[in-house]
């Protein structure tokens, strides 16, 4: 594991020297995309088995805030490299997260929102069918894309809008499982379900917006920037212990059924969300959505061959609908690494002329 996590560490520092470039080269782009897909699917088929083998099992909420430390573990020691000491890491830390405050409560925003969602989430299945909730929590995908326009001021070519439509289409078959004729033994209310899973799509596509707007539009380092959310997100995820399994936790312990492999999920679930924030930054929340959709595909295909998973037809038009929106929003060449100001904006008429 400490292995693990020193190779990962010299792998993210070869990023800080890469991402301190103005321009950041394709063949990096790709790299983050590819590292952070791959990270994300076998994530996927690690929880998958941690959540369904047999023995004493885990809480998820300490998964979860453990991870927050984790990220900001790494996040401390690659703004240790980047600084070149830990006292300009320490300095960095004092003058940017501490004395700057303001900075700071920006990041309590997105972590509030995320937790908002997660909440909103569990209303949403209690309220309506799995292949309805499905359906249209996949709408978070044209959501973000919306809050891309709206709040960057970015443009998206005709292709790819139809592209983003795709995609959401595409990863609704990938997961759709059919519906089964069982009798619902609570009272729903499918308004509710319906507000719900509203309020959580809109929360989505605004919290990733709003950290890539953050990332996007100073200097600050990335890896300050990463330290501001994880120290909001370690508190709002220990809130969700104390709230969700805080008895349960006083009897049995915060490591209560971890093993080796509930480890190694943690680390992985870290190393996506460190490789999340440099995609972020140098490209966008878009293609971060394809991204996580790419990794659902390939956890899939994973989870067929170790666990025996079957798929039918509707899986194989899914994945051809995921990877056809992939090339076509890729056909526009733009680069996203900076804010684009809305057109007729002060900053528009500020910029400076870049015809020759």
């Amino acid at each position: 594991m400490a292995a693990d996590m020193d190779k990962e560490t010299k792998s993210l520092a070869k990023l800080s020297l890469q991402i301190g470039l103005d321009k950041v080269s394709l063949p990096f782009k790709l790299y983050c995309l590819t590292v952070m897909t791959l990270v994300a699917a076998a994530y996927i088929v690690g929880l998958r088995y941690t959540r369904t083998t047999t023995g004493d099992m885990y809480f998820a909420t300490t998964a979860v805030c453990l991870t927050e430390v984790a990220k900001l573990i790494v996040s401390f020691a690659m703004l240790t490299r980047e600084t070149g000491s830990v006292r300009g890491m320490a300095k960095s830390v004092w003058e940017d997260v501490i004395v700057n405050r303001k900075e700071t409560l920006k990041l309590a925003i997105p972590s509030l929102v995320y937790a908002l969602q997660n909440n909103m989430g569990y209303v949403a299945l209690s309220n309506l069918d799995a292949a309805v909730y499905q359906v249209t929590y996949q709408l978070k995908i044209p959501c973000t894309a919306l809050c891309t326009v709206l709040m960057l001021g970015r443009s998206l070519s005709r292709l790819q809008w139809f592209s983003v439509f795709v995609l959401c289409g595409g990863v609704t078959l990938v997961q759709w499982t059919p519906a089964e004729s069982t009798k619902v033994m609570v009272e729903q209310n499918p308004f509710l379900g319906f507000m719900a899973i509203a309020v959580a799509v809109v929360c989505s596509g605004f919290a990733g917006v709003y950290f890539e707007r953050v990332l996007k539009s100073s200097n600050t380092s990335l890896w300050v920037r990463n330290i501001q959310m994880y120290l909001w997100g370690i508190l709002v995820t220990f809130l969700g212990v104390v709230t969700n399994d805080g008895s349960a936790v006083m009897e049995k312990g915060f490591l209560h059924g971890y093993t080796p492999m509930v480890w190694f999920v943690i680390f992985l679930a870290s190393v996506g969300g460190l490789y999340t924030s440099v995609v972020v930054k140098y490209t966008d929340n878009i293609m971060k959505g394809f991204s996580a959709a790419a990794a659902i595909v390939l956890s899939t295909v994973a989870s067929m061959h170790l666990f025996g998973l079957q798929v039918g037809l509707l899986f194989m038009v899914g994945t051809f609908l995921v990877c056809l929106s992939i090339y076509m929003y890729g056909l526009p060449r733009t680069d996203t690494t900076k804010l684009t100001p809305p057109p007729g904006s002060e900053a528009e008429h500020r910029k400076p002329s870049t015809s020759i």
